[in-house]
Parts: C-alpha cells; sequence; structure tokens
C-alpha cells in the first residue's frame, strides 16, 4: 500500500450541529444500533447528503435503515424543509432555525437523533451484518480523519476561494495552488492502488469521491479554463473517480440536475471560462452503475 503522508493538515471549521446524539451499542445508551428503528432524511444534491447515501447503499442498509429522499432545493427560507419541521420542532423547544437536512430520527420517538452527518456515517457502520467490512476498519481512523480534513479544507474550500467573485489574483493563486497540492497528494497516495485505505473501499473513499463531484459539478463552474486544465491533469484521481462511479452503490446515487439547480438555488458568483467542459461523463458512468445494478 502506497505511504504517501497524509498528515500537516488543517482542521476542519464545521458549524456546530443542533442535534448531535449518538447511536451506542448499549441499550441503556437511549439509542442504540437495533434495526428499523432509525431512518434518514437526506438529499443527494447536498454533499452531505450523497455522502450518507453511498455509504447506507455500501452496508447494505436498506431493509434496516429506511431512506426518505428530500427535494434537490430546499423548499423553506432559511435551506431549511418543510417536511423535517415536524421532527424538530419535536425535538428542540421554540425551535425556530431552517429545518435542516441530513437528519437521523428515531421513528420510536418521532425525534431527531443528530445532524451532523460524519457521526452519523460513524453510526450506519455499527449497523449490518456478522462478518461485513467496515467502513472505519479498526487502526485506520487517523487516516480517514486526514483525507476527510484534507477533502474539507484542500478541496472543497479551497477551490470555493479558487474561483470566489470578488476574490484578489493572489488569493485565488494561493487557494489554486493549494487546490493542486491536495490532489497531488492524495493521487500519489494512490498510485498502485485501487482505494485509499486498507485495499478496500472505506469512508475515505467516499469523502474523496464526494469532494471530486463537487469539484467538477460545481466549483469547476468557477475556474478559469487554465485553472481546470490543471485539475484535470491529475488522471490518475479522474480515473478513481470514473471506476467508483460505475459501481452502484456510487453512481445510482448521482442526481445530476438537482445538483445543477440546487448550486444555481444558491450560487452567487460568477461563470467562468472552466465552466464550459466538464472533466468526467458523471452521467455516462453513472448510466453503467445503473446497468450493473439491473444484472
Amino acid at each position: 500500500m502506497s505511504t504517501a503522508p497524509l498528515a500537516a493538515v488543517p482542521s476542519v471549521r464545521r458549524t456546530a450541529p443542533l442535534l448531535r446524539g449518538r447511536i451506542g451499542q448499549d441499550a441503556r445508551s437511549g439509542h442504540y444500533a437495533v434495526p428499523h428503528r432509525y431512518r434518514l432524511h437526506l438529499s443527494t444534491a447536498c454533499p452531505d447528503g450523497l455522502r450518507l447515501a453511498v455509504g447506507h447503499s455500501l452496508l447494505g442498509l436498506d431493509a434496516d435503515c429506511p431512506v426518505t429522499l428530500l427535494p434537490a432545493v430546499p423548499d423553506c427560507p432559511g435551506g431549511g424543509h418543510a417536511a423535517l419541521r415536524p421532527l424538530y420542532e419535536a425535538s428542540a423547544h421554540h425551535y425556530t432555525g431552517p429545518a435542516l437536512a441530513p437528519v437521523l430520527s428515531d421513528d420510536w420517538s418521532g425525534r431527531i437523533v443528530s445532524t451532523h452527518a460524519p457521526d452519523i456515517l460513524r453510526d450506519l457502520d455499527r449497523f449490518g451484518h456478522p462478518g461485513r467490512p467496515r467502513l472505519y476498519p479498526a487502526g485506520q481512523e487517523s487516516v480517514i480523519e486526514a483525507v476527510e480534513r484534507m477533502c474539507a479544507e484542500g478541496i472543497e474550500e479551497a477551490a470555493q476561494r479558487a474561483g470566489q467573485a470578488g476574490a484578489g489574483p493572489a488569493e485565488r493563486a494561493a487557494a489554486l495552488d493549494t487546490l493542486l497540492d491536495t490532489l497531488g497528494r492524495l493521487e500519489r497516495r494512490l498510485s498502485g492502488e485501487e482505494y485509499l485505505v486498507d485495499d478496500r473501499i472505506t469512508a475515505a473513499d467516499i469523502e474523496l469521491w464526494t469532494a471530486l463531484v463537487q469539484l467538477d459539478t460545481v466549483h469547476r463552474c468557477h475556474l478559469d479554463a487554465s485553472a481546470v486544465h490543471r485539475v484535470a491533469g491529475h488522471h490518475g484521481l479522474w480515473d478513481y473517480a470514473r471506476r467508483l462511479t460505475a459501481r452502484p452503490a456510487f453512481g445510482r446515487h448521482l442526481d445530476l440536475d438537482g445538483i445543477a439547480r440546487r448550486h444555481h438555488g444558491r450560487c452567487r458568483g460568477l461563470e467562468a471560462a472552466g465552466a464550459a467542459v466538464q472533466i468526467l461523463d458523471w452521467a455516462g458512468h453513472a448510466a453503467d452503475a445503473a446497468d450493473a445494478s439491473r444484472r
């Protein structure tokens, strides 16, 4: 396995979730891992929702933890979903904020367990059948967390700054350098390997694949043609993204139209020259995944 370093990555700055309960193994914890008790509410046009949908499929939880799909574009002010309002009101006294997705809810109580996507994916990993590989294999937690930081800071945030309207040339150039450096480090990590960690699909692959989807379908639209050409030059990474997209657990959850509508509904930036050429044929590879799932 490649030993390319993943250290020296700044910590992720996330907005503190309103509700952050956890599922434990002990029945005395209140929320414990039992089939048919919990439900996911998500939109696959949202990066967090897409991560959870892929993880849910890889874990084979369709019967144990059903999914309620939400519209690609939130239907309430502040990015909230009307369908989630009763859950928020039952879970937080006098709640007046937006009813944001994703949500893991408890059907037994009618309340929310968590709105924090990283915790939710880790808790879903507690479900499943004996002998099933884990998304967070023991001993690899620090490597997976490093990939999560790199994707959040070095890809998604850096790409956003590199194409940010109103930013100065020096700021955009520095952000692009961070983005290209991160892509290069991850590509070297994958050199000669099919997956990032432990020679099989883990949560690290879900994280990187989702970041690459966002990079090509959202952030690319605000980068100039030269920047997109340099991003596209990481052929190993895009081949990796293509292979994963052709897997049903990944590709069948791609809502490209929904991602575009969500982006246009929220974005205030200017479209740049890079918008003209998509790096990967996501629709074509997702169709391959759909064909594979029907076989």
